[in-house]
């Protein structure tokens, strides 16, 4: 996003005023090219220092299949949590190992599609192994780690490691799955793990690689089995308040690859292929929502109802979660003004726009749908624009009709280009399914 060109709010160099008049609000928008720059940053960053690198773009993410096909374009594999984003990286073109299938507490019929699709299957408990084996043998396994280490700038629920998680098998107990695995007859392997989410911080993937490998090193060498791969996960992280630091991907990947260079090496695992599995460093910053004003209340505090709320983007009532708000706004002149994150600038005749606290609601009948408390932002009036960051990763994807405010379109920019992506949920798709 670039405020500004021409005074308004622009997408490369699509005004977000051309997009809502033509697709309407609240709309997701994505930019292509910062996509493809932060895959090519990270994968550069890391492929300089161990060439033997992939990255598997969690779907989770952001699933919609234009983004998908995108990173693939790129060179990402999928990673997939479930039979339906499967079938989707399937019908994108991903098959066998270019799927890594990690899903958790997996049914019959999830590890039947799973051992079907020939991807590589992730088991988040030894348990499993033998319900998956009634389905065949995988050529390849893959067990998720718990390394006990856990970290996340979001929320603590984002932690997804350590003693209170979910997710994973305990360190301490992962020789025995691996062993039980090597008896079933499987002679190659993965390692997996996740950890956190949106970790900013470089020193921590370091350390979180080490524990991986000092856990897995002795596996190998004791039960005499080859790894061919190492995925040590995403949680790679973007910032979201004004004065966070963005991650330093080149210091990051420097750090993590000495260590895996030093214990693959100490443990004689060869040139093993290391994994990760960003999201939200690949399309959080890249995406968008416009969104408009459509009352200004003046009750206890002042309230800016706009079409963007809870059921628009969850972050922000399920997690406290933080997203800029910039403003693209119409003097009564009909003429543009600059204006970002609240800051004082001027309108078009020169007069100053003095920023003043507001709290901006969605239209939801709950009052956690007051979203952004307490914003410094110019004065809105009916009709301004809004423009949210940091909305490309766990945003479309984490949408519901709630009160039936339907779910929005997504549009896809390209240099001066744009693309409708997913067009807005109708009152027909809404009811759909049902039965009277």
């Amino acid at each position: 996003m670039t405020p500004y060109q021409n005074s308004h709010i622009c997408f490369d160099s699509v005004s977000a005023k051309e997009l809502a008049e033509q697709y309407g609000t609240p709309l997701y928008v994505y930019e292509a090219g910062r996509i493809r720059e932060n895959f090519q940053q990270l994968d550069h960053a890391f492929k300089k220092e161990w060439p033997n690198f992939q990255i598997y773009y969690a779907v989770k993410s952001n699933s919609n299949p234009a983004i998908v096909k995108l990173l693939m374009n790129e060179g990402a594999f999928c990673d997939c949590a479930s039979l339906n984003e499967i079938l989707l990286a399937q019908k994108l073109g991903a098959k066998g190992k270019e799927i890594l299938f990690s899903g958790n507490y997996l049914s019959d019929e999830d590890l039947k599609a799973g051992m079907e699709s020939k991807a590589y299957v992730n088991l988040d408990d030894a348990s499993l192994l033998e319900r998956l084996l009634k389905f065949g043998r995988p050529e390849v396994l893959s067990f998720r780690i718990n390394p006990d280490i856990g970290k996340s700038n979001v929320h603590e629920s984002d932690v997804m490691a350590g003693k209170q998680a979910k997710f994973g098998i305990p360190w301490e107990k992962a020789k025995e799955a691996y062993a039980k695995a090597k008896e079933a007859g499987i002679t190659k392997f993965g390692v997996h793990m996740m950890t956190g989410s949106c970790v900013t911080e470089p020193e921590y993937f370091e350390e979180i690689t080490k524990k991986l490998l000092d856990c897995v090193g002795p596996i190998a060498r004791d039960l005499n089995i080859k790894f061919e791969f190492i995925d040590i996960g995403g949680g790679f992280g973007i910032p979201y308040l004004p004065d966070e630091k963005p991650l330093d991907i080149e210091k990051t990947a420097k750090k993590v690859c000495s260590i895996f260079k030093k214990k693959t090496k100490e443990f004689g695992l060869g040139d093993v292929q290391l994994v990760v599995e960003p999201g939200r460093y690949l399309v959080g910053d890249a995406g968008f929502i416009i969104g408009r004003v459509h009352a200004i209340k003046e009750s206890y505090k002042k309230f800016v109802g706009t079409d963007v709320g809870m059921s628009v983007l969850a972050r922000p009532v399920l997690y406290g979660a933080y997203h800029g708000i910039h403003v693209d706004k119409m003097t009564a002149h009909g003429e543009p003004t600059k204006t970002a994150h609240g800051e004082p600038t001027k309108t078009a005749h020169g007069e100053p726009v003095e920023p003043e606290k507001v709290t901006i609601t969605g239209q939801a009948c709950e009052n956690a749908d007051a979203w952004a408390k307490d914003r410094a932002l110019p004065k809105c009036e009916v009709g301004d624009l809004i423009v949210v960051e940091n909305a490309g990763a766990y945003g479309y994807v984490m949408s519901y009709p709630y009160n039936g405010r339907l779910r929005p379109a997504e549009v896809l920019v390209d240099g001066s280009t744009h693309k409708l992506i997913r067009r807005r949920e109708t009152f027909e798709d809404w009811i759909s399914g049902t039965i009277s």
